[in-house]
Order: C-alpha cells, then structure tokens, then sequence
C-alpha cells in the first residue's frame, strides 16, 4: 500500500511549493488558453457532460475548468467524478465546492482513493461510468504502472471525450534532478522518473493520437541555497519527497543535488537562481 502523497508535513511542503513555483499558473494558463477550444469540441451536441478528476487535489484547478465548461454549455447539466488519495485535500475541495455558488449546481460523486483502488472498483463494478473530459495534472508521477494507467483512463472516455495530463517538461529541472539521482530518490512514492517524454513514448506505444503543448515555466529557487530558511528547506524536501532534505541524504550527496538544482536545472539571473519548471499539457483524443 502506498503512503498518502499529501499529508501532514508533505503536504506542507507542497503548499509551500505551490506558493512558490506557479506550477497552478503554469496549469492555469492550458485553462485559459487550450481549453476553451477543446470544451467547444468536446460537449458539441452533447445533451450532459461528465468529468472525471484524478488526484485533484484541493480542487483549485478543478473549480476553473468546471466554471469554463459550465460558461461554454450554460444550458448542459454536468457531473463530476473526483478522485483523490488525501482526505485533507478532499475536505478543502468540499469546502471549495460549499463557497461556489456555480459549483453547487453540479452533483460531485467523492473516491478518496489511490487512482490503482479507483481502477480496481470500477472494473469490479463492471458498468463503467464513460467521460467527456478526464484530467491527471501532475499525479503522473505517484501511479505504479505508466501504461496501465493511460490505457485505463482513455477506456473511460466517450465519443469525441478528451483526456488531459498535464507534467513536468522532458529536459526541465525536475526532470534532471530524477534522472540523475534515480537511485537515492526513487525509492518511496515514487518509483521511477516520469516527464513528459516518457508520458509520449507511453502514447506513441499504444497509438494513441495526441498534441502536446510545452508552457515555459521558472521559478525563484534562491533560498534553497540558504540552510537556515524554512522555504528552501519545504522546496528541498518536496523536490526529493523527503521529510527532511539534510537528514536524508549523505552530504556529498546534498552537495552534488545542491549543485546540479544551480548549475543543471536552473538559471541564474541577477543573482538569483530561477528553477527551470517547464510544463507539458498533453491532450489524448478518444
């Protein structure tokens, strides 16, 4: 059984990281500027419109594609089908959903679950609920099997449906980092380096026709450099998904990740040292 993501200490390294990085911003701007197209495409003619969340999280990015779909078809009833492994960010998503007068509208349908649990019950349950639009952002990384899960997902979609993953870059800082320290940081909840080029090669094998759109990205990682701040020490821990960057590691190691997040994941501008965390949006057709 896998540990939970997010929770507890993780999960403040993660709010840290959000606060930090504009990983939202970088997933927001597919919202604003990909989506609109797509949702025209997906719910043409369509009489009601599903949605399937995995790993959504507090819900952020849940409520902005929910509220464009609802603005594009205003007269379609729509569902939405969440799941998520943390109860903690399924209790902000809820109460996201009670203080969004347009969300109230929809009927949510709540799995607090691992996406592999979620794969178990609906095949277990044998009717499998069908969806116009299913998105993974960045949960990518915490499933066992690449293949399986992609295959999965793209059997739950409906004629004309839309799966979205969103992921880090092939070639951005945290691609780099998993790549070269494969052996110290592959080893809890997650067990191998996914970016986007390994996402593709998954879709090419399967055939599957897909377009992929690379969102620049970077973000102010100068503090982790500092050993005294508390945010470097979150951004650290959450980069290695470690509860404690200096304890877990040898300090030779420490010193060669500290090196490569400067010199091979970033760049340095005015002093300051900005974290390539390019994104890719991946959009796989039904």
């Amino acid at each position: 059984q896998h540990t939970t993501c997010f929770e507890g200490r993780t999960l403040q390294n993660f709010q840290v990281y959000l606060e930090q990085s504009g990983d939202h911003k970088a997933s927001l701007w597919c919202v604003h500027n990909i989506l609109p197209g797509e949702f025209k495409r997906i719910g043409a003619g369509k009489s009601s419109l599903d949605v399937l969340g995995v790993g959504s999280g507090g819900g952020e990015m849940d409520a902005q594609m929910l509220t464009l779909l609802q603005s594009t078809f205003p007269a379609v009833p729509i569902t939405a089908d969440i799941v998520e492994g943390s109860s903690q960010l399924t209790d902000n998503f809820k109460a996201l959903v009670a203080k969004t007068t347009n969300l109230q509208k929809i009927p949510f349908a709540w799995y607090i679950m691992h996406s592999e649990d979620y794969e178990r019950q609906v095949k277990e349950k044998g009717d499998m609920k069908t969806f116009d639009f299913i998105h993974l952002i960045q949960m990518i990384y915490f499933v066992d099997n690449l293949a399986d899960t992609i295959k999965f997902y793209h059997s739950l979609l409906k004629n004309n449906g839309r799966l979205m993953i969103i992921v880090e870059a092939d070639n951005s800082g945290w691609d780099v980092l998993w790549k070269t320290y494969t052996k110290e940081l592959c080893v809890g909840a997650i067990t191998e380096c996914r970016s986007s080029g390994e996402v593709i090669a998954c879709l090419k094998s399967q055939g599957l026709k897909y377009e992929e759109h690379v969102i620049p990205n970077t973000f102010d990682i100068t503090e982790c450099f500092n050993p005294s701040s508390q945010t470097g020490q979150c951004l650290l821990n959450f980069f290695t998904v470690k509860d404690n960057f200096y304890q877990s590691f040898t300090p030779e190691i420490r010193a060669g990740m500290l090196d490569l997040l400067r010199n091979e994941c970033s760049t340095e501008k005015d002093g300051r040292v900005f974290f390539n965390n390019n994104v890719s949006c991946i959009l796989v057709y039904a």
